[in-house]
């Protein structure tokens, strides 16, 4: 599995600059790219290109030589955008019921929530959750999509340094086991050293700059206070 995205173009409706010109990126099966910048810069465009929901005006996306289509890759937005009405374990069912070839059964998702810590709250409502707890289940929702490439906005930045440390490693242990492709966005530059094989810096006049982060997998929270990893995080901050 293969994620390219080549000379990919995209300008806001109204709008004369492209938030993107000229992209090129290409993220490996198994990888886990992050892509940090400034707001505005265009990280969460480039991940609604990838799903779809937004069209390119000019380039390609593809995942092994094949335009990327709706449905194509599993999002998961910024917000955990959990159904208020339905039990945790009717949420991340949800995938199964909107698509017939997805099968997850009601057993499968069961072990999952097991294996996440959730396995007592399969019958209880978000507004019961806390925010790690949330995102937890927002993340197991699109794993269960049974798609390959995973795109995940933001998805510990509303939580507090304890929880957002305890779900960079629930995260890093399920990619690890699973090998699914991850884009990750984050803000956090401690973060995507911490998690991320690659970083993707966006830059405001539209190119990008690649750094390979030569942490050694798997990851230990011992090595937040790495030297390597205090070194990149420093000069990924004067390139920003």
């Amino acid at each position: 599995m293969t994620l390219i995205l080549k000379n990919v173009t995209y300008t806001f409706p109204k709008k004369e600059i492209p938030v993107i010109a000229k992209l090129n990126l290409t993220v490996q099966q198994g990888e886990f790219v992050s892509l940090i910048g400034k707001s505005g810069t265009g990280k969460s465009t480039i991940l609604k290109l990838i799903t779809g929901l937004l069209q390119a005006d000019e380039g390609e996306i593809s995942i092994n030589k094949k335009p990327v289509t709706l449905g194509d890759v599993g999002f998961m937005p910024q917000k955990d955008l959990l159904f208020p009405w339905r039990t945790i374990l009717d949420n991340i069912m949800i995938g199964a019921e909107i698509k017939k070839e997805i099968k997850i059964s009601k057993e499968n998702a069961r072990s999952w929530l097991k294996k996440v810590g959730l396995s007592d709250y399969e019958q209880a409502y978000p507004n019961q959750l806390s925010g790690g707890m949330r995102q937890r289940v927002a993340f197991l929702r699109t794993l269960l999509t049974e798609k390959e490439v995973l795109l995940l906005d933001e998805p510990f930045g509303a939580l507090d340094s304890i929880t957002k440390k305890e779900m960079q490693a629930w995260l890093l242990s399920i990619w690890q086991e699973l090998d699914k492709t991850i884009v990750f966005i984050t803000h956090d530059l401690e973060e995507a050293c911490y998690l991320s094989d690659r970083i993707i810096l966006l830059k405001e006049d539209r190119k990008i700059e690649e750094t390979i982060v030569p942490l050694p997998r798997p990851r230990y929270q011992e090595m937040l206070h790495s030297q390597i990893l205090v070194e990149l995080r420093k000069e990924l901050e004067k390139k920003i």
